[in-house]
């Protein structure tokens, strides 16, 4: 039933893009009408990620096939819904003042975290199973409240994925409440991009609480 559903979610982004979404939803399809996120230059990583790459290189390295999106099948379509719920239901929502007594850390969290932590778990996940690192990209956006938020998106060639840690429903970028800051470049996952056409502003998402 899940890979249906993503599969219909594609199928009626391609046709008719944002029919049954909210206002604001079909405004942004209709202002970019890509199921792709447009990228507009360089921009700077967030302090916590630079700071989690330094701690853990493996995780910030380049993989194969970063040319290319993903052409991703109906059961890995599927997979992304199946990782988002579960991890949305294995992590319990904490800042990382509560937890560390900072303002900003990125971790692969084991039992709590904050949005950038279930965003870094659910890549993990992915990249064990397959998914090219190229393809799972974390993203920073402004929430429906104007607060800094994190996600991961899923770079395919059906189109742009949010998993998010706020809702289980996995969706293309445009189908969400969310305006998009930046993310990791497919080319190289240490750099950031700015997917804001504006002037770019750092945001800071370190003291969004999770599930809020």
């Amino acid at each position: 039933m899940r890979v249906n559903a993503l599969v219909l979610i594609v199928v009626s982004g391609l046709l008719h893009a944002g029919s049954a979404a909210a206002d604001n939803s079909r405004s942004r399809a209709a202002d970019h009408a890509s199921l792709y996120m447009r990228v507009f230059g360089q921009a700077i990583a967030p302090f916590g990620f630079v700071q989690f790459c330094d701690a853990s290189p493996d995780d910030c390295r380049p993989g194969p096939g970063r040319e290319q999106r993903f052409l991703a099948t109906p059961e890995r379509l599927s997979e992304l819904d199946e990782i988002n719920r579960y991890v949305n239901r294995a992590i319990l929502p904490a800042t990382d003042l509560d937890l560390y007594g900072t303002t900003e850390r990125w971790v692969i969290p084991v039992s709590r975290g904050d949005c950038e932590d279930y965003a870094l778990l659910k890549r993990q996940i992915l990249i064990r199973r397959g998914w090219p690192p190229s393809a799972l990209l974390m993203t920073v956006v402004r929430d429906e409240l104007g607060e800094g938020h994190a996600v991961l998106t899923a770079r395919t060639a059906q189109g742009d994925f949010v998993l998010d840690n706020k809702v289980d429903a996995v969706k293309l970028w445009y189908l969400t409440p969310y305006d998009y800051v930046m993310r990791q470049s497919f080319l190289d996952p240490k750099v950031w991009v700015s997917l804001n056409p504006q002037a770019y502003s750092p945001v800071s998402i370190a003291v969004v609480r999770s599930r809020h």
